[in-house]
């Protein structure tokens, strides 16, 4: 009398696995990413900060820049390096701000040698499902 019941159970089991629908990729909304909360040890060289805005406006160390084209990225950033290689370049992107904004932001650190480059995150967030 049980055995009926359990291959039911079972199957209606089985039936739900299958249909269940997963989010697709493109419904996920992109915000900045989220990383541990470890700290890494001071280094001595200097920090160089590249801000960028959801409409892709450039900042290097607070100040704008005129346009966003490479080259007038890259004149900022020299002045600002003062020839300095070994400057550590931190890029602040908007959630929102246009991929190709931060490929020219890198691109132009690297034309003038800065290697040293990282993309800034927000903390992450106990508790809150991604």
């Amino acid at each position: 009398m049980l055995i009926p019941l359990i291959d039911i159970l079972l199957m209606l089991l089985i039936f739900f696995m299958l249909a269940t629908t997963f989010k697709h990729t493109a419904d996920i909304s992109i915000n900045l990413p989220e990383a541990s909360q470890q700290k890494l040890p001071d280094t001595e060289a200097k920090t160089l900060d590249i801000t960028i805005d959801e409409d892709g406006n450039f900042y290097v160390n607070r100040q704008e820049v005129v346009n966003r084209e490479v080259g007038t990225v890259k004149r900022a950033l020299e002045k600002v390096s003062g020839g300095n290689k070994e400057m550590v370049v931190v890029i602040s992107a908007d959630a929102k701000t246009p991929t190709q904004a931060v490929v020219t932001a890198m691109d132009a650190a690297r034309q003038v040698g800065l290697v040293h480059i990282t993309i800034a995150a927000q903390w992450e967030s106990k508790g809150q499902k991604p």
